[in-house]
C-alpha cells in the first residue's frame, strides 16, 4: 500500500511540474544561457588552475549541476510552502501515505524532472563549445550530476516546511545563490581567497560539481566529495521529515 501511494504521488508531482511551462523554461533553458555567458568569453585553450579542463569543459560540468540545482530547491521549496497553505498537504494526512512516504516522494519526483536541465548544457556544450569527452563519460557524468541532485531535492522539501509561503521564496534565494556562488558552480573556488577556499571545500555544491570534474579528467569521484553528500543528504531529508512531522502536530 504504501508503495502504491508513494508512486502514485510521485507520477502526480511530475506531471504536475512538466506542465508547469514556466518553471521548465528556466529550470531547463536558463543554465544553458548562463553557460554560453561564461565560457563564451574565455580561450578554448587555457586551464583552470589545479586541473586539465578548459574552461568549457569546467563550466559545463558547473552549470549542469546549477540547472539540476534550480530544478530540485526552487521548485520543491515554492510548491510545498503552496501547498501548506492550501491544506493540500492536510489531505494527503488523511490517507495510507506516511510521512517519510510523503518526504520520499517529494524528492524522487524532483530528482526525476532533472535529467533535462542536464542534457541541454551537455548539448550546448558538445554542439556549440566543441566540448569532447569519451562516451562513458557522458553517461557517468549525468548519473552522478542526477544522483546528487537527491541532496538538494531533499534540502528543498525542508525549506518547504520551515518557511512560509510569503517567506520562502527570499529564503529559498539566499540559500540558492548563497550554494551556488560559495560552491564555486559560478566561479573556480581557486580563485577565492584561501579563507573562502577553506569554507567552500565543505559546502554541498562544491562537492557536487567535484563528482563530475574528476570524472571529466578520466577518474573516479573522491570519497570524501561521496562522504561530504551523504552526509548533507543524511541531515537535509532527517531535517524535511522532522519538519514534516512538526507541521502535523500543529494541524
Amino acid at each position: 500500500m504504501l508503495k502504491f501511494f508513494s508512486w502514485a504521488l510521485i507520477r502526480l508531482e511530475v506531471t504536475r511540474t512538466l506542465r508547469n511551462k514556466k518553471f521548465m523554461f528556466f529550470s531547463i533553458i536558463y543554465p544553458s544561457v548562463i553557460y554560453l555567458l561564461i565560457s563564451g568569453t574565455q580561450n578554448t585553450t587555457d586551464r583552470i588552475p589545479h586541473t586539465d579542463l578548459t574552461f568549457q569543459a569546467f563550466f559545463m560540468v558547473s552549470m549542469a549541476s546549477f540547472g539540476a540545482l534550480t530544478a530540485v530547491l526552487m521548485g520543491n521549496s515554492e510548491r510545498i510552502a503552496k501547498e501548506r497553505e492550501k491544506g493540500w498537504v492536510r489531505q494527503l494526512r488523511l490517507t495510507a501515505l506516511p510521512g517519510r512516504g510523503y518526504v520520499l516522494a517529494k524528492i524522487a519526483s524532483a530528482a526525476m524532472v532533472t535529467l533535462p536541465c542536464i542534457v541541454v548544457v551537455f548539448l550546448v556544450a558538445a554542439v556549440v563549445k566543441q566540448v569532447r569527452v569519451e562516451t562513458w563519460q557522458w553517461f557517468a557524468l549525468a548519473g552522478v550530476i542526477w544522483a546528487g541532485s537527491l541532496v538538494f531535492a531533499a534540502l528543498g522539501v525542508a525549506i518547504g516546511y520551515l518557511a512560509s509561503g510569503d517567506a520562502v521564496r527570499p529564503l529559498t534565494m539566499i540559500v540558492y545563490f548563497g550554494l551556488s556562488i560559495l560552491g564555486g558552480l559560478w566561479m573556480p573556488s581557486a580563485t577565492f581567497p584561501q579563507w573562502l577556499q577553506n569554507v567552500s571545500e565543505w559546502l554541498p555544491t562544491h562537492a557536487y560539481a567535484s563528482l563530475g570534474r574528476a570524472i571529466e579528467m578520466g577518474g573516479s569521484p573522491q570519497a570524501e566529495d561521496v562522504a561530504i553528500l551523504c552526509g548533507y543528504f543524511l541531515v537535509f531529508a532527517g531535517g524535511a521529515a522532522w519538519l514534516y512531522r512538526k507541521d502535523t502536530l500543529k494541524a
